[in-house]
């Protein structure tokens, strides 16, 4: 089985994010970037599978500018077999997304797509879903236990009340959640290994998919600042206060 793992690149969660003073974006100059923390679980997954027999490759795939190599590199050195950059210079939604790594898919015919669940940089949550529709096929979203079964899979995925554990035919999408495991830190003899393994180079216009934006950002502005609680001296006051400073009562 092939299995195909999109990488994105994103600001490192690390960085405390800055709003550009025209509020039109956020700030990404100096910024350190690296892969999204979803998708290193999603490569970490994809290579506990193939170290267990289960795949027989794992290729990566990103699209973005020409720095995405370098988080493709990151999936190589990680474990991952080769790699695809879509090269695209402006914000590329979910649903360009998707479009491309259908287009992707059929080329590459993997039996299983394993994604994060969300981005840290926009939080959509929907590329997984998406491509799932597009391609018509069963999908497995928040996944934080993934098993072999039979010719499918048994995932365990986190929902509001609790664990759901579905059975899932092959090919399926699965995007994995935070405790699906703990992604490895790559070697030094990887990361020169990675080197030399091949990134295909590709553009959208090769696909066939318009990744011309459809939504317009009006303004990026940050979260108001939290006040400083303050302490009463009764419960008579805290209840004066909820209802008429608060007004949750």
């Amino acid at each position: 089985m092939k299995i195909l793992v999109p990488v994105k690149r994103v600001v490192d969660y690390n960085v405390k994010v800055r709003v550009k003073p025209d509020q039109s974006g956020v700030d990404l100059a100096n910024v350190k970037m690296s892969m999204n923390p979803f998708c290193e679980i999603a490569v970490e997954e994809a290579i506990r599978m193939k170290e267990k027999g289960l795949a027989e490759e794992i290729v990566a795939v990103s699209i973005g500018p020409v720095q995405a190599q370098e988080t493709i590199r990151t999936a190589l050195a990680m474990g991952a077999d080769r790699g695809i950059h879509v090269t695209a210079d402006t914000l590329v939604e979910p649903l360009a997304v998707a479009k491309i790594l259908k287009a992707i898919v059929d080329e590459e015919q993997p039996g299983l797509v394993i994604l994060g669940k969300q981005a840290i940089d926009d939080d959509t949550n929907a590329t997984g879903q998406m491509l799932a529709a597009l391609l018509g096929w069963p999908q497995a979203a928040f996944a934080s236990k993934v098993e072999k079964d039979g010719d499918g899979l048994k995932v365990t995925r986190e929902i509001d009340g609790g664990l759901q554990t579905l059975h899932i035919a092959l090919p399926a999408i699965v995007t994995t959640d935070l405790r699906l495991n703990e992604p490895r830190y790559a070697s030094l003899p990887n990361i020169m290994k990675a080197k030399r393994k091949p990134i295909d180079a590709k553009t959208p216009a090769d696909y066939g998919v318009d990744i011309a934006p459809r939504l317009e950002v009006l303004k990026v502005a940050e979260p108001p600042k939290r006040q400083a609680g303050v302490k009463v001296e009764s419960v008579a006051d805290l209840v004066y206060k909820l209802k008429n400073e608060a007004g949750v009562l």
